[in-house]
This record gives structure tokens, C-alpha cells and sequence, in this order.
């Protein structure tokens, strides 16, 4: 029980890495903002329709960059991952941590549909600015980074980490994202 408690909080630490790789790419080519702007971009059935400017910096990743489209759905993956596994995480007894993580999961995927102007466009959390969702989006990240750091390095003081686990973590880590 001790070494699938371990396993799955270094898998924990894998899916964040790849959430903040594929973050940190995204980042680079997202606009946040509420201000309209007509879509001109490659998908032809949405050209000259109006919109937030940061649902058009998301629409020209998905389209218009090289791998963005990619990029989108390892990050959305990986943080359902990253969710999941805290459940499990819970489950196999690091309940301090667990729900920590829990709660900061359910801030940040609200935050990052929020910073896509998408599902809360039509709701009371929609009438905020865009960069607050964006800003509380990467608050979110440093946090979940915290609290992943620490409790890995506590599990390592008990049990240390072998390559084995290591190695058995990523590639378990990488099957389950492009699985989901």
C-alpha cells in the first residue's frame, strides 16, 4: 500500500509537469481579454462572427498554431488526470494533501474555463474580467506546485525514491494521458 501510495503521487508530479509544459506553451500564444473582436481566422464557419479576444486567442492555438490543438488537449487531459489521481490519492491515505489538492483542482479547472471565456460567458462568474480568471488560473498552478512538492518530499524522507518507481511512473503517467 506504501509503494502504490508512492507511485501515484509521483505520477501526481509527472501530470503536473506536463500541465505546466503544456501551460506554459498555451501561454505564450493566449490573449486574455473581454473586448470583442470579429473572428478572422482559418476556420471558415465562424469567420467575421463577434467575440471575446481571448476565445479568439484560443481558436487561433486550436487552428492557426503549429501543435496547439494538441498542446489544448494533453493539458486538459493531464489536469483530469491530475484530479483523478488525487482521488486515488485520497483513497490510498494522504487525506491532508488529498484535499488540498481536491479543492484546488475544482478552482483551477474553473478557472482555466473561465480564462477561455467559454462555459461561464452566460453565468454570474462570466461577468469578471477574462486576466482575473487567467491570473487566478496560474495562482491556482503555483499553489497545486506547492502542495506537490512538499508532500513528495515528505514520502521521500520516509521511503526513498528507486529508479524503478521513477521509471514505472512516467511510463504509467504517459499511457494514462493519451489514454484520456
Amino acid at each position: 500500500m506504501e509503494q502504490a501510495r508512492q507511485l501515484v503521487g509521483e505520477m501526481l508530479v509527472c501530470c503536473f509537469v506536463v500541465v505546466l509544459l503544456t501551460g506554459g506553451f498555451l501561454a505564450f500564444f493566449y490573449t486574455p481579454g473581454n473586448q470583442m473582436v470579429f473572428y478572422d481566422g482559418a476556420y471558415e464557419p465562424l469567420r467575421t462572427m463577434p467575440m471575446s479576444a481571448a476565445y479568439n486567442s484560443i481558436l487561433e492555438i486550436s487552428f492557426e498554431v503549429r501543435g496547439g490543438l494538441l498542446m489544448r488537449q494533453l493539458h486538459q487531459s493531464s489536469t483530469y488526470l491530475l484530479v483523478f489521481g488525487t482521488v486515488v490519492w485520497a483513497l490510498l491515505g494522504r487525506f491532508r494533501y488529498a484535499l488540498a489538492m481536491l479543492c484546488l483542482g475544482v478552482l483551477g479547472g474553473l478557472s482555466g474555463y473561465g480564462a477561455a471565456d467559454d462555459l461561464l460567458s452566460g453565468t454570474a462568474l462570466g461577468r469578471l474580467p477574462t486576466p482575473w480568471w487567467y491570473g487566478l488560473h496560474l495562482l491556482v498552478a503555483v499553489a497545486v506546485g506547492a502542495v506537490l512538492v512538499i508532500s513528495s518530499q515528505r514520502e521521500a524522507a520516509r521511503q526513498p525514491r528507486t529508479f524503478r518507481l521513477v521509471a514505472l511512473s512516467l511510463g504509467l503517467t504517459v499511457l494514462a494521458i493519451f489514454w484520456l
